[in-house]
C-alpha cells in the first residue's frame, strides 16, 4: 500500500520543575539553598531514512510524545533531561503545521534531522535566586511545557526522470524493462494506482532514478481521475518524459493535452526540460518518429519495451540531458559565489 499523506500529533516533553531545598548537614549551620534545576524536555525530531518508501507506519501510530524532564532535587542536583523521540520518514517528505499552514521543514537526504516540536526548558531551583541580600530564597520555577503541534506529512517522490502519460500508455512496461522495478502491468487503463521508482543503470556505474506516475487524464489538475493525488509527485523530478503510445488516436492532441494538464497544475513544473517518448513501436513494426509539434522538447524518441528497441538511445539521451543540467547548476553556484579575498 502506498501512503503519501498522513496527519500526526506530536508533543515535546515538558521541562522538569526546579527544587526548593536547603542544605542540612551535621556541623554545618546555615547551609543555605541547594535546590537544583529541572531537566529540559525532549524534542520531537524527524529524520530522513532512505530505507522507507511510504508513510504507512504513521497510519498505525499517529501520536508521538517525547519524554519529559525530571524535577531538580537537593544537593544542587539537576533533573535528567528527557529523551528525544525520532520519527523516521522517507526522503521527499514535507512537514507542514496543520494549524498555521506553514511548512516546517523538508527532508531531502538520508540522515537529515529537523526538530519539529521543541522540548520545554527546565525550571530553576532556589539556588538560582540566592543573592547577598536574599540568602534563603524559597522561589522556584516550574518547567516550561513542550510544544504540541498537529503536523501533516506529505511525501513527494524524488526522481531524475518522471514518466507522464495517459492511462495504458506503456509507462509501467517501459520502467520494468529499463530498471529492476516491477510495477503492475496489464492491458487495461489505470493499472498503476501508485507511483513506482526504478534505478536505471548505465555503464561506468552511472545511474539515475525514473518515476512512473499514474495516468494523467483531462481535468487531472482539478482532481479528476487520480488527479492531484499523484500530480504532486512529479514536482520533484528534474525532467519529464511525455509517453505517447503509437496506437493513440491523435498523437498531437495527446501531447497537447498532457502539456495542458501539467501547465495548469504548475507553471514551474511545465518549465522543466521535457522530451517525447513514443511507445509500443512494436505495433507498427518499423522505426518511425511521428511528426508532431513539441516546442521546447529537447528530443523525441521511439521505443518498444517488449522488443527492446530504442532503449539505449533513450537512456543515453536522458543521461546527457541530466548531466548538462548538473553542469549548469554547478556553473550557477560558482558564478553566485562571493569572490575570494
Amino acid at each position: 500500500m502506498f501512503i503519501d499523506r498522513v496527519v500526526v500529533k506530536v508533543e515535546a516533553g515538558t521541562g522538569g520543575s526546579g527544587c526548593v531545598s536547603f542544605r542540612r548537614e551535621h556541623r554545618v549551620p546555615m547551609g543555605g539553598p541547594d535546590g537544583g534545576d529541572g531537566g529540559r524536555g525532549g524534542d520531537v525530531i524527524v529524520r530522513g531514512d532512505d530505507n522507507l518508501a511510504t508513510l504507512l507506519d504513521y497510519t498505525y501510530r499517529d501520536q508521538w510524545s517525547a519524554e519529559r524532564g525530571e524535577h531538580g532535587s537537593g544537593s544542587n542536583k539537576s533533573g535528567k533531561s528527557g529523551d528525544d523521540i525520532v520519527m523516521p520518514v522517507p526522503l521527499g517528505t514535507i512537514i507542514k503545521d496543520l494549524d498555521t499552514g506553514r511548512i516546517v521543514c523538508e527532508v531531502l537526504a538520508h540522515g537529515d534531522t529537523h526538530v519539529v516540536a521543541k522540548g520545554g526548558r527546565g525550571g530553576k531551583g532556589n539556588t538560582f535566586f540566592a543573592t547577598a541580600t536574599h540568602q534563603s530564597p524559597r522561589e522556584w520555577q516550574p518547567g516550561e511545557e513542550g510544544e504540541i503541534r498537529t503536523l501533516e506529512l506529505e511525501l513527494k517522490l524524488i526522481a531524475d526522470v518522471g514518466l507522464v502519460g495517459q492511462p495504458n500508455a506503456g509507462k509501467s512496461t517501459l520502467l520494468s524493462v529499463i530498471s529492476a522495478a516491477r510495477p503492475k502491468i496489464a492491458d487495461y487503463p489505470f493499472t498503476t494506482l501508485q507511483p513506482n521508482l526504478g534505478v536505471v543503470a548505465l555503464s561506468d556505474h552511472r545511474t539515475f532514478v525514473v518515476a512512473d506516475i499514474p495516468g494523467i487524464i483531462e481535468g487531472a489538475h482539478e482532481g479528476k481521475g487520480l488527479g492531484l493525488q499523484f500530480l504532486r509527485h512529479i514536482e520533484r523530478t528534474r525532467l519529464l518524459a511525455f509517453v505517447i503510445p503509437i496506437d493513440a488516436m491523435d498523437w498531437q492532441q495527446e501531447y497537447d493535452q498532457l502539456r495542458k494538464e501539467i501547465t495548469e497544475y504548475s507553471a514551474e513544473l511545465a518549465a522543466k526540460p521535457h522530451c517525447v517518448v513514443f511507445s509500443k513501436m512494436d505495433l507498427l513494426g518499423e522505426a518511425y518518429v511521428p511528426p508532431i509539434e513539441a516546442p521546447g522538447a529537447f528530443a523525441m524518441y521511439s521505443v518498444s519495451a517488449p522488443a527492446r528497441t530504442g532503449l539505449d538511445e533513450l537512456k543515453d539521451g536522458w543521461w546527457r540531458q541530466l548531466l548538462g543540467m548538473k553542469k549548469q547548476a554547478a556553473k550557477r553556484v560558482t558564478e553566485d559565489a562571493p569572490p575570494l579575498p
